[in-house]
């Protein structure tokens, strides 16, 4: 956890490394993900830089991957997956030229078996259509008389009597062949159109789909026959049917021809089946050995091309025999990059050694916070609201704790809390299987398993404060009130409600938690409401404190010990006040005021409102109280709250002009260098440049006054809504149980296990449902926004930038998301 407190000590390195060393140190420090690499050549156009041809040729090799993996897909072939310890590291340069040659050879191999196979199956399905045309046009013919009638058989020219008998009769050709349903009725109207009526058409529909030349998807289609005169109308049907993509095919009227034709073909589908059969099954060996080796290759060639990529950042030296590279590095893995650098040059056998230099520089350092499992989900709550400032104090640390606790102060129900632990002991249990898991809804589950784990576990506490399961509360210490009247006053019908005092009735304190009785008092809400406000009133005011004072620490580390007095105690005062003092009137109120006590002034009737003292003190106001009672809790009070409603005020011009005044007198004495950048501001930071004029100092600051001191009362009223989500979850889960539960007990004898049985089923999908999904992701919002507005605005700036090193995991993580 000490990680967390602030974000961890960056260093600028340079890199010296030579050129044949280069991409095995670049590997070694891919694997180990822990450099930032800057790009020395941004000035340089991506297509001049020196391994722009070893990235062409990673892209190359990623497109094949591309199309060999498509072809898998084409086929339903699954890849196996491989878990991390399997991953290949990066291919040296000679497994390069090998992978190379691998993916050509593949890539070559299928191209040429998807060109054979595609004019295999346009062969079979134009054998097909072939066959269903001489199979189906037997009927438009008659057996007893040809007729000339042959689509391909031109007139015999040199029969005279021929010649004249045909004229005397007209000459009959045709046309057959095969096109869409769809375009059938369409095509017949064109036909009609351009014969003027002079053609005639007949059809018969193929039983069952057949494969669409242009899509391959099944498509109904049908055979046609056109009959019609002269040479001239029959090159205008052709052009007729290229234009409507049918299919002409050739077909004799003779009846015998028609037969020895479709035994021809026959057998030559026969043929082309076996052909195409044998083609497959090379093809599924082809597919099946890529796909073993296909998850090693991609994973490879992501890891070459992002070398390759990055060594595009480093500037050769003077002399061109050294590469000269810059990264920002984590101190604390200093010793781990220059291990990484001598292991590249060992590998490459290189004799130079590559060695790492530690610059000083004024830009500014990302943020890296270094995370496990179980931290990673809060750090990723305040990251989604702003990148904390470079060493800046990170909120996360303490979001652990208040983030499930502010949760559970909304939720408190140990029955609900309970289907919460639930689940994240299921998602914790198996998060090795469950991490594969890729379903956007799902991962962000999966990645708050154990924030859910702690809301619930906080929840059991807070249920158990509130003794609440499912709406009702168990009585274990045995409740501390007893019934002070006879029974024949409680069974008086005529009473409408029985009083209870606490001095007469309540003979010891429930240990832990309310005591179950509330559960049949009339003034139950009354009580729990009042209970409830003045406890989010009172864990807002501390929350809100103790983030004021986290940017002390901020001051401390960012050496601006003046903002120390200039900004924080004004803020903590104007809160302690103000607030603070509220809470201390809270506190004071439930020690002095009780029933046992023999003065009446300090009874409970006579106890003054909280609210009502607050207003008056703001506006210097007075209330007269009842007889036998006094407007303040103690002697003084009028006195005390004048004195700190000044102070207070005084603390406004304070915050709005303190700091200003300061930078003002101070300015002359501290001119910083011409390169000098002003340091990382923090704790509500806002800092202020040396250079920039005091005119805009006084402007940022009357507005982060403003801001203040407006949103100090407004977020104390924030956190109201712990008081009202807790109490709307108690109505809820009430309601619930006694508009549906309750009504299963109704029934008497076996019909009330059933009826019992169903009802259960109800409301438990209507509690899950409704209680702890809604509710709960309700709660988590309203939980999130406190921390956001009402916490981190008193000492986060989150003006810093992530740390996102060069590392392989990552990357293939985010292709993977991709």
């Amino acid at each position: 956890m000490g990680d967390m407190f602030r974000s961890e000590k960056m260093a600028l390195c340079q890199l010296y490394v030579q050129p044949e060393a280069a991409y095995a140190s670049i590997a070694e420090l891919g694997e180990m993900g822990c450099v930032q690499f800057r790009d020395l050549n941004d000035q340089v156009n991506a297509f001049q830089r020196r391994y722009v041809s070893e990235v062409r040729r990673c892209d190359e090799m990623e497109r094949r991957v591309r199309y060999i993996e498509g072809q898998l897909r084409k086929d339903d072939i699954k890849m196996p997956h491989l878990d991390a310890e399997e991953e290949p590291p990066a291919p040296n340069p000679r497994e390069i030229i090998d992978l190379e040659a691998q993916l050509e050879k593949t890539e070559n191999e299928l191209h040429e078996m998807s060109s054979n196979s595609a004019s295999l199956n346009a062969n079979f399905r134009h054998m097909q259509e072939l066959k269903s045309v001489l199979e189906n046009t037997e009927g438009f013919f008659s057996s007893q008389e040809i007729m000339n009638l042959d689509s391909n058989r031109p007139m015999e020219s040199d029969d005279p009597a021929a010649t004249q008998s045909a004229a005397q009769r007209g000459q009959l050709s045709f046309v057959a062949g095969v096109i869409k349903l769809e375009r059938f009725f369409s095509f017949e109207r064109m036909l009609w159109r351009i014969s003027r009526g002079n053609i005639f058409l007949r059809r018969s529909d193929i039983s069952g789909l057949c494969e669409d030349d242009e899509t391959g998807h099944p498509v109904l289609k049908t055979v046609f026959v056109a009959f019609f005169q002269g040479e001239q109308l029959k090159q205008r049907i052709k052009k007729v049917c290229v234009g409507y993509h049918a299919e002409v095919y050739p077909c004799p009227s003779s009846a015998a021809e028609r037969a020895g034709m479709i035994k021809d073909v026959s057998m030559r589908i026969e043929d082309l089946k076996m052909v195409i059969n044998q083609s497959a099954d090379h093809r599924s060996r082809v597919l099946s050995s890529a796909a073993n080796h296909l998850a090693r290759w991609t994973i490879m060639v992501k890891k070459m091309k992002a070398i390759y990529h990055t060594l595009n950042y480093f500037n050769p030296d003077v002399t061109g025999k050294c590469l000269i590279g810059e990264g920002w590095v984590p101190v604390r893995d200093l010793p781990t990059v220059q291990q990484a650098l001598s292991r590249g040059a060992k590998i490459s056998e290189s004799t130079i050694p590559a060695f790492m230099n530690v610059i000083s520089t004024n830009e500014q350092p990302p943020t890296f916070t270094r995370t496990n499992k179980f931290t990673s989900g809060f750090q990723n709550l305040i990251d989604a609201y702003g990148m904390a400032s470079y060493r800046e104090v990170n909120p996360a640390l303490y979001t652990c704790i208040t983030f499930p606790f502010l949760f559970a102060v909304m939720f408190g129900d140990m029955g609900h809390a309970l289907v919460l632990i639930a689940f994240a002991a299921f998602l914790i249990i198996k998060e090795r299987q469950l991490a594969s898991i890729k379903e956007e809804i799902f991962t962000i589950f999966f990645g708050g398993r154990y924030i859910i784990l702690l809301m619930g576990l906080f929840s059991i506490y807070t249920g158990l404060i509130y003794n609440d399961v499912f709406s009702k509360s168990m009585n274990i210490f045995g409740s501390g009130w007893r019934n002070q009247y006879n029974t024949s006053t409680v069974t008086d019908h005529s009473t409408p409600y029985l009083t209870l005092r606490p001095n007469i009735s309540n003979f010891k304190t429930y240990p832990v938690g309310v005591d179950p009785i509330w559960q049949l008092a009339d003034n139950k809400i009354i009580f729990l409401n009042t209970f409830k406000m003045k406890l989010s009133i009172i864990f807002g005011v501390f929350h809100m404190i103790f983030g004021v004072c986290m940017s002390v620490v901020n001051f401390i580390h960012y050496k601006k010990y003046a903002s120390i007095i200039l900004e924080f105690v004004p803020q903590v005062l104007f809160l302690l006040l103000l607030f603070g003092y509220m809470v201390f009137m809270m506190f004071f109120k439930w020690v002095t005021y009780n029933d046992s006590s023999r003065d009446q002034s300090l009874s409970p009737g006579c106890a003054p409102s909280i609210l009502i003292l607050f207003i008056n003190m703001m506006l210097f106001g007075h209330q007269e109280p009842l007889d036998g009672c006094k407007e303040y809790m103690f002697e003084g009070q009028d006195m005390i709250q004048t004195v700190f409603v000044i102070v207070a005020v005084i603390c406004i011009p304070w915050m709005l002009l303190g700091k200003p005044l300061y930078i003002k007198a101070t300015r002359p004495k501290q001119l910083p260098a011409p390169n000098q950048a002003a340091a990382p501001s923090g704790g509500h930071g806002h800092g202020h440049g040396d250079n920039e004029p005091m005119s805009e100092v006084y402007i940022q600051q009357a507005i982060h006054t403003i801001e203040y001191v407006l949103s100090t009362i407004s977020h104390t009223a924030s956190y109201l809504r712990l008081w009202a989500l807790s109490l709307a979850h108690a109505q809820l889960s009430e309601v619930l149980w006694n508009m549906v539960f309750s009504n299963g007990f109704r029934f008497s004898n076996y019909t009330g296990c059933i009826a019992v049985f169903i009802v259960f089923g109800a409301w438990s999908v209507l509690t899950v449902g409704i209680l702890v999904l809604i509710e709960g992701l309700s709660a988590f919002l309203h939980t999130l926004r406190l921390h956001w507005v009402e916490f981190m605005s008193k000492f986060y700036e989150g003006a810093g930038y992530a740390f996102a090193p060069f590392s392989f995991k990552q990357i293939l993580e985010d292709d993977g998301e991709n």
